[in-house]
Formats: C-alpha cells, sequence, structure tokens
C-alpha cells in the first residue's frame, strides 16, 4: 500500500510506501507519543480536577490520625493521674493512721504527765500566728503535692520518734516512782512516831525504828511499792512480818500481823494485800510496825507515808 501526497506548490509529490518496515515503525513511534500525549493530557486533568477533594481527603485523614494519637496519651495521662492519685490517697490514709498513733501517744503521755486539763489538746490544730514576711526566700514551697505529702510524713515520724522517747522517759519515770515507798500500808492512824520514845513495856528511853499505825485487827496490810518478797514469816519482837526489796535500794517491813498473805518470792504490785494486822510480837494492840530501809540503813518513813504516788 502507498501513500502519495500532493502539494498545491506543484512540487513533485511524494509517495510512502506502507509495506516498508522503516515507515511502518516510525508511524507505529508517531502513533504511540499521541496516544501517550493524550494520556497525560487527561491525566493532567483528572489532577486538576480531583486534586483538592485528594488533598482534603488526605488532610482529614492526617486529622484523624492525630486525634487518635492525642486519644491515646490522653488515655495515658489519664492512666498516670490514676496511679498518682492512688498513691496519694495511700500516704493520706498513712498519715491519717500516723495522727491518729500520735493522738493517741500524745493523750497517753497527758495522763501520765499529769498535765492540766486543756493545756494539750490534740482534738484542736495548736495555735499559731505572726506577720508574713513574703520578700525573702526562707520558706519555699513544695513543688509537688507529693512533695508536700512526704515532706509532712517526715515531720510525723520525727515527731513520732521524739513522742516516743518521751514516752520510754515518762514510763521510766512512772516504774521508779511505783519502786519507791510512797503512802500509807494500812487504813489508821499513827500512834508512834520514829526515833527516841520511852519503851512500851520497860519505860526505859528507846530508840523506835518505824512507825506504828492504829488499826482494826484484820484490816489490810498493802504493799507501798512494787517489789520481791524476801521475807514472810516471823522474826523475834516483830510477829509475824513481811519483808519486800523494791530495788534501787529500797526495803520496807510490815510486822506485827495476824495473817501473812504472800510468800518469799512472790513479785507484788503497789496496793497489793500483803498481810493482815494484828497484834503478834512485841506489842500492846492491832497496829502495823511499818519500816523503812534505804541502802543498808532504816529511815524515817513519815516522808515516805506523807508523800503521794
Amino acid at each position: 500500500m502507498q501513500i502519495i501526497l500532493v502539494s498545491r506548490s506543484k512540487k513533485v509529490p511524494r509517495t510512502f510506501d506502507l509495506a516498508t518496515r522503516r515507515l511502518r515503525w516510525r508511524l507505529a513511534a508517531v502513533a504511540a507519543t499521541a496516544v501517550l500525549g493524550c494520556c497525560g493530557l487527561g491525566a493532567a486533568l483528572a489532577l486538576a480536577v480531583a486534586s483538592p477533594r485528594d488533598r482534603a481527603l488526605s488532610e482529614i485523614k492526617a486529622l484523624q490520625q492525630q486525634v487518635r494519637r492525642q486519644d491515646t496519651q490522653l488515655a495515658d495521662v489519664r492512666k498516670d493521674s490514676q496511679r498518682e492519685l492512688d498513691a496519694l490517697a495511700i500516704k493520706l490514709g498513712q498519715l491519717q493512721a500516723q495522727s491518729t498513733r500520735l493522738n493517741a501517744l500524745g493523750e497517753r503521755l497527758t495522763r501520765i504527765g499529769k498535765l492540766d486539763d486543756g493545756e494539750f489538746n490534740f482534738d484542736e490544730p495548736p495555735a499559731v500566728g505572726g506577720i508574713e514576711d513574703i520578700s525573702g526566700s526562707a520558706y519555699a514551697l513544695p513543688q509537688t503535692l507529693s512533695a508536700s505529702i512526704d515532706q509532712l510524713a517526715g515531720q510525723f515520724d520525727s515527731q513520732q520518734a521524739q513522742l516516743s522517747a518521751l514516752q520510754s522517759l515518762l514510763l521510766d519515770a512512772k516504774i521508779e516512782s511505783n519502786l519507791k515507798p510512797t503512802g500509807m500500808p494500812v487504813q489508821g492512824y499513827i500512834s508512834s512516831y520514829f526515833g527516841g520514845r520511852p519503851d512500851p513495856f520497860s519505860g526505859h528511853s528507846a530508840r523506835h525504828t518505824g512507825l506504828d499505825i492504829a488499826t482494826s485487827l484484820g484490816t489490810p496490810v498493802h504493799a507501798v511499792a512494787e517489789g520481791m518478797v524476801t521475807y514472810a514469816g516471823v522474826r523475834s519482837g516483830y510477829g509475824n512480818v513481811v519483808e519486800i526489796d523494791h530495788g534501787n535500794g529500797y526495803m520496807t517491813r510490815y510486822a506485827h500481823n495476824s495473817a501473812l498473805l504472800v510468800h518469799p518470792g512472790q513479785r507484788v504490785h503497789v496496793g497489793d494485800a500483803i498481810s493482815k494486822a494484828g497484834s503478834t510480837g512485841r506489842s500492846t494492840g492491832p497496829h502495823v510496825h511499818f519500816e523503812v530501809w534505804y541502802k543498808g540503813r532504816v529511815v524515817n518513813p513519815l516522808a515516805y507515808v506523807r508523800n503521794h504516788r
């Protein structure tokens, strides 16, 4: 097949033989170029028409992904905040329990120390005051609530240690007080004092080594201090006698009893009944002969019986 092209300028017509392979390749290349050009033009037109919508959809997807990331971060923040709140709640509960212990300890120390009513009221906050100086940096606010609670807990620990030490001192003082002879061993009146007096049997001058406390027969006799019974039996002149070692150098003796209620080696406390008043030994009637010994020497019991625990 041949194609003849005739020019209007009357030039020689040009003839193209389609049977030639070279010509066919040229025509195919021109056609392919035309097709590609049309496709590119169509794609450009399509992109120009659809680009705003696609960009908008792409931006929406990006925003959706950002929102999902922020939701995840917010959930993590909420979890962290809840954990912080739980930890603060635990700390607050511990501080409340510690405050309750401090209040109980303070009330116990108030009773032990015999403080006046109202001197320490643990149900009310302590009175404070003074001008506020905000010019300097003498007092810095805690950076976080957790740090403030930790600081308060540290103060509680320090106060509790101080109160515990004070309690130990007061309890030691109370124990020492319980070991010191104090008060009357029996209900009655003093019928004979410590020191020189006429002997009730011979009338000669004699030294009385204790106090005679007149009372009814069978009246309970009580220990005037805590200690250990070292003797319970009969001694010449004393009749039925009880001797108690209180430690710290103190020993007390209760004589002329009608009955003994304790035995050697027995631990007795303040106010325990140890015997019953009588008139055994050298005695003119029911009474208790009471002696106080300190570091191996007999001393005047009058100051001890007049003292109060």
